[in-house]
C-alpha cells in the first residue's frame, strides 16, 4: 500500500484553519468564562469581591443576563484568529521540523524531541504574530459584560468597529499591543501541542493498541495533548488576558508625539510579577478549570478534525477521473 501523498504548506494551512474554526465554535463559551475569571479580582489582595464563583457560574450568569450572544462573545474574531494561529501551527510545523532535522543532521522523518518542540514553538509564534489584532479584540469582547463586569470594559459593536476604534485611538501600534505576551503564551502551548500529540499517537500505534487511522487514536492523542497544553500555557494565558484588557492612556513620548501605555502593566513579565506579588502564585491559575474546559475539547476537536479533513481532502484531491 502506498503512503498518502503529502500536503503542501498552503494546503495544510487551510485544512488546519478549517479544523480550528470547527473547534472554536464549541470551545468559545468556556473561553468567555476563562477570560472573566482571569480578570476577576485583578491586582487585589485576597481576590476582592467575587462576581463569579466558578466556570459553571460564569456560564450560568452570562446565559441568564446576556443570552447566547453573551456566551459566544468574541466568536467572529475568534474564527479569524484560529484560522491564522492553527493554520500556522498545523501548516508550518512539519516543514519547520523537517528543516531543523536536516540542520541538526537527522533524517527529516525522524521524530526528535527537541526539534519537534522547537518547530512547535516557532510555528505557534508565526500564528500568534499574524493573529494578534484578532486575539486582542476577541479578549476585550469576551471580557465585556453589561450586567456583571469584571476588569476594564471595552464595548465594541463589531470586530470592524473594534479595529477602527483601536486604530483611531492608538494608531497601528495599538493593533500589536500585547504581541510579546501572545508570543510567550503561544510558544509555550505550541511547543508541547503537536509533539505531545505525535508522541502519544506513535506510542498507541507502535504498541498495537489502535490503528493509525482510527478516530479513537486521534481522540486519545489529542486528549493528552490538550492536558499538556493547558498545564504549560496557563500562567502566560492569564498574563495575556490582563495585558490585552488593561486600560490605556495616551502620554507624550518626549519627542513631540504621543504613545499609548498600559496603566497596569508594562509588559507580560511585569504582569506575571505583579500578579504573583499581589495575588500569589494562585493568581496565575485563575480560570484554570475553565481553561481546561476550553483547551481540552478545542485541542481534541482541532487535531481530530484536522486529521479527518486532511484525509477527506486527499480523497477528493487524489481521486482519478473515470
Amino acid at each position: 500500500m502506498s503512503s498518502p501523498s503529502p500536503l503542501s504548506t498552503l494546503e495544510s494551512f487551510f485544512c488546519g484553519g478549517l479544523a480550528a474554526c470547527v473547534a472554536v465554535t464549541i470551545s468559545n463559551p468556556a473561553e468567555v468564562a476563562k477570560t472573566r475569571l482571569q480578570l476577576q479580582g485583578e491586582l487585589t489582595k485576597g481576590g476582592g469581591k467575587r462576581v463569579y464563583t466558578s466556570a459553571v457560574d460564569v456560564l450560568r450568569k452570562t446565559w441568564k443576563n446576556e443570552g447566547l450572544r453573551g456566551i459566544q462573545r468574541g466568536l467572529p474574531p475568534g474564527y479569524v484568529y484560529q484560522t491564522l494561529l492553527n493554520g500556522s501551527r498545523l501548516g508550518f510545523y512539519e516543514p519547520i521540523r523537517r528543516t531543523l532535522n536536516k540542520v541538526f543532521g537527522f533524517t527529516p522523518t525522524d521524530q526528535i524531541a527537541y526539534t519537534s518542540v522547537m518547530a512547535g514553538a516557532a510555528s505557534g509564534v508565526v500564528g500568534a504574530c499574524l493573529g494578534n489584532p484578532m486575539f486582542l479584540i476577541k479578549a476585550r469582547m469576551q471580557a465585556y459584560s453589561p450586567a456583571l463586569p469584571v476588569g476594564a470594559q471595552h464595548n465594541y459593536k463589531s470586530s470592524f468597529d473594534a479595529l477602527k476604534s483601536i486604530y483611531t485611538k492608538d494608531g497601528p501600534r495599538g493593533l500589536i499591543r500585547g504581541m510579546d505576551a501572545a508570543v510567550l503564551r503561544t510558544a509555550a502551548g505550541s511547543s508541547v501541542q503537536l509533539p505531545s500529540y505525535n508522541w502519544t499517537k506513535n506510542q498507541i500505534v507502535q504498541r498495537g493498541l489502535l490503528p493509525a487511522d482510527s478516530t479513537w487514536t486521534f481522540l486519545a492523542s489529542s486528549t493528552v495533548s490538550g492536558a499538556c497544553v493547558c498545564l504549560v500555557m496557563q500562567p502566560f494565558d492569564t498574563a495575556l488576558t490582563r495585558v490585552y484588557n488593561q486600560p490605556t492612556e495616551r502620554r507624550p513620548d518626549g519627542r513631540g508625539g504621543f504613545r499609548t501605555v498600559g496603566l497596569l502593566y508594562r509588559n507580560p513579565i511585569d504582569c506575571l510579577w505583579k500578579t504573583i506579588s499581589t495575588e500569589g502564585v494562585t493568581g496565575l491559575y485563575k480560570g484554570s478549570t475553565a481553561h481546561f474546559l476550553r483547551i481540552a475539547p478545542h485541542t481534541i476537536v482541532t487535531l481530530t478534525a484536522n486529521e479527518l479533513i486532511i484525509n477527506l481532502y486527499r480523497t477528493f484531491r487524489d481521486k482519478k477521473p473515470e
